[in-house]
């Protein structure tokens, strides 16, 4: 069994020397949610250092809110706002001798995506504009996978490892109650069931199927080094090959 490690990174959390030895997918943060060119560059560095696949983190232009507050813009709006970052992040990328290989949308931008099928289409296109051998990375069960695959884009579904799910397959929202998972145990506990039996636990108790190709582990959680190296540990020693998610 197989399975990408995914964090998002270049965001300027502190963490990602820590983290980058444990995942095999970076999502690096392309400077309109947070980052800049210059950070950009050394999380581009890190993950070269270390083998790991390099992916753009495109969100809203919005630093005052990390991303996170919901924006209403136009279809030619939205594909002007991800081309360019993922654009620049595949020119810094090869600049510095590597290869852009997935995009995974950040914070109201993937949320809002996940339950429009308008914007998914839009932030698909504008990835396919880039580069239609890169990976649409999408919340798993949602109307991102099947707007990638219909532009013409390999699709990767994303599960979380350290957040709260509804019962619908969506995330729980930030501004709730246990949104975010801190507990290292039962962090790995619902990673393995969801890789192992493609199956979570919702916040209200009910058992659902949830495909997953990659997982992800906010690189911005105060625990996320405890976290990712638990978790990254716990997946290998349970038989589970953790490898990019360019060669699943």
């Amino acid at each position: 069994m197989k399975i990408d490690f995914n964090s998002d990174l270049g965001e300027g959390s502190g963490n990602d020397e820590a983290i980058m030895p444990y995942i095999t997918s970076a999502n690096i943060a392309c400077g309109y949610h947070a980052g800049d060119e210059d950070m950009m560059k050394r999380t581009i560095d890190l993950a070269l250092e270390n083998s790991v696949s390099i992916g753009a983190h495109p969100g809203y232009a919005d630093k005052e809110n990390f991303g996170r507050r919901q924006m209403n813009l136009s279809h030619d709006e939205i594909i002007q706002l991800v081309y360019d970052q993922v654009l620049l992040m595949k020119e810094l990328t090869e600049e510095r001798g590597g290869k852009l290989r997935h995009v995974k949308a950040h914070g109201a931008l993937y949320n809002q995506a996940s339950v429009s099928v308008e914007l998914s289409k839009a932030i698909a296109e504008a990835v396919f504009k880039v580069d239609p051998k890169l990976i649409f990375v999408g919340l798993a069960n949602s109307v991102m996978i099947d707007a990638a695959k219909n532009v013409g884009l390999k699709a990767a579904s994303e599960v979380f490892a350290d957040r709260a799910y509804t019962n619908d397959g969506k995330l729980v929202s930030r501004n709730e109650e246990g949104a975010v998972i801190h507990d290292e145990k039962l962090c790995r506990k619902r990673v393995l069931k969801m890789v192992q039996n493609g199956l979570i636990d919702t916040i209200n108790g009910k058992e659902i199927a949830i495909q997953a190709d990659t997982v992800c582990l906010h690189g911005d959680n105060p625990e996320a080094i405890a976290l990712v190296r638990n978790i990254h540990d716990y997946l290998i020693d349970m038989g589970i090959k953790i490898i990019p998610m360019v060669e699943l």
